[in-house]
């Protein structure tokens, strides 16, 4: 799973049957500080996600277990819209306590 931010939409007017009807958004990767990395990903919305929300992303044949992409040629979902991040041992992030994006 991958942290990102959602930073646009992906228009397609031409697109294979099984994407009809599915948002597609194109988020930039993130660590769990919202700091922004070098990675774009294009993900089906499966959340009702929206731009600029911090959201959890799936990859690969896990992309396509939730019920909005079964049978679909979808390689990346968005899974969850994430509220905040806590980390228990302050050593193992840059920020102390409690992350949020």
């Amino acid at each position: 799973m991958i942290f990102a931010k959602v930073i646009g939409t992906v228009v397609s007017t031409s697109k294979d049957p099984n994407l009809e009807g599915k948002k597609l958004l194109l988020c930039k990767e993130v660590d769990h500080t919202g700091k922004p990395l070098n990675s774009y990903h294009v993900a089906v919305d499966a959340v009702q996600a929206g731009e600029g929300n911090f959201v959890l992303i799936s990859y690969g044949s896990s992309a396509r277990m939730t019920e909005l992409t079964k049978n679909a040629p979808i390689d990346a979902v968005i899974m969850a819209i994430i509220d905040e991040v806590q980390i228990t041992d302050p050593a193992k992030s840059a920020k102390k306590g409690t992350s949020e994006v």
